[in-house]
């Protein structure tokens, strides 16, 4: 044991940490002999050599080897292996009609000129942004329309996110996409693949959201563009339906109202990523002053030019409403009454130009005023 032991301690992190909470279906009967199986250095041996297979396969710094040497084209896909000719060819005779149902290897090799060529041109296929929902799905045109005109937006956009998930969800392509994500690296083929998926998926939503934005007096915030709000939307969708695929308990899906979580994302990411085109104080911010005026109550921007004192100079006779509106409870005096109203002024809803007056006058006479 000690032997063991001491080999153990030469073995790198983390193989030489205490590995039983981890490796918890050793094959032994009793828990102390599956915690010394869990730490032999012949398992965390067999445990580096599954790990380097991983690294070699999917990398980063995955390992390519091509199957014809004077093709370059001929990347080994090991993924993939269960799309194997045969396996191909007997998946013939499970084809609904009108399909073929019968078929060789042979002719499958006439029509590819190698199996790498049909596994691309399979991912091509299977990528296809056609098999995501789009703006012609009978079910997504009529609320796409709702998010440009009509008092439904917030339950469009909710509706919209439950159709999108629940497709991801619900469908192959989603995980012949997390497959080849994982085999991209290297793999050309595959990257064009993907990134062909992606911009044909993007494209329509990004038209949307343009007409959005024009039709309800809505613009990005700086440092924001288009093709970054539309591919954060995009990636929550991503994750919350690798989430829901791992675990159905990690993501919930109202199927009766028609909602999920990830419909509440993407309302935040709209509240935080957009801004009104004119009317509005908040205009020209950026996300970072947006959430530091959330949670500081002004943004650094204007504080340097509308900061409150920071000892408010409320009297004893005013009280604050839930909407920080003074409130009189006893009858104030002529000074005070002028405070209250400066402090209305304040608000950062007013004009800047009145609310710059008025925090320079405010300041002024709270200066003048006993404690």
């Amino acid at each position: 044991m000690d032997q063991e032991r001491s080999v153990k301690d030469q073995l790198p992190y983390p193989y030489n940490q205490d590995l039983s909470a981890v490796l918890r279906r050793m094959n032994r009967r009793t828990p102390f002999s599956r915690q010394r199986l869990a730490n032999d250095p012949v398992t965390a041996s067999y445990v580096l050599a599954g790990m380097q297979l991983i690294r070699r396969h999917l990398g980063p710094g995955a390992q390519r080897v091509l199957n014809d040497p004077e093709d370059d084209n001929s990347l080994g896909r090991p993924l993939f292996s269960f799309l194997s000719q045969r396996a191909v060819v007997a998946e013939l005779a499970n084809n609904p009609p009108p399909f073929t149902r019968m078929g060789t290897t042979a002719t499958l090799r006439c029509s590819w000129r190698s199996h790498s060529d049909y596994i691309a041109d399979l991912l091509n296929f299977g990528l296809w942004s056609l098999h995501e929902p789009a703006l012609y799905d009978s079910r997504i045109a009529p609320d796409t329309e709702r998010l440009v005109e009509g008092p439904e937006f917030v339950e469009a956009a909710h509706r919209l996110c439950y159709y999108d998930l629940t497709t991801i969800v619900d469908g192959p392509t989603f995980r012949l996409e997390l497959i080849a994500t994982a085999a991209a690296e290297g793999d050309e083929v595959i990257q064009e693949a993907l990134a062909a998926n992606h911009q044909g998926a993007m494209e329509p939503w990004k038209q949307v959201y343009q007409e959005m934005f024009l039709a309800r007096g809505l613009q990005l915030r700086p440092g924001v563009s288009l093709d970054d709000f539309a591919g954060t939307l995009a990636a929550l969708a991503s994750g919350f339906a690798l989430r829901r695929i791992s675990n159905p308990a990690l993501v919930s899906i109202d199927t009766t109202e028609q909602r999920c979580i990830f419909g509440t994302a993407a309302l935040a990411l709209l509240l935080g990523c957009v801004e009104g085109v004119a009317g509005s104080d908040a205009t020209g911010v950026s996300v970072e002053d947006a959430v530091h005026d959330l949670v500081y109550g002004r943004s650094p921007q204007d504080s340097q030019q509308t900061a409150r004192p920071d000892r408010p100079c409320t009297t004893a006779g005013a009280q604050q409403d839930a909407s920080g509106e003074g409130l009189p409870a006893l009858p104030l005096s002529g000074e005070h009454a002028l405070i209250a109203e400066l402090d209305r002024l304040c608000d950062e809803r007013q004009p800047p130009e009145v609310r710059e007056a008025a925090v320079a006058l405010r300041e002024r006479l709270c200066a003048h005023m006993p404690d």
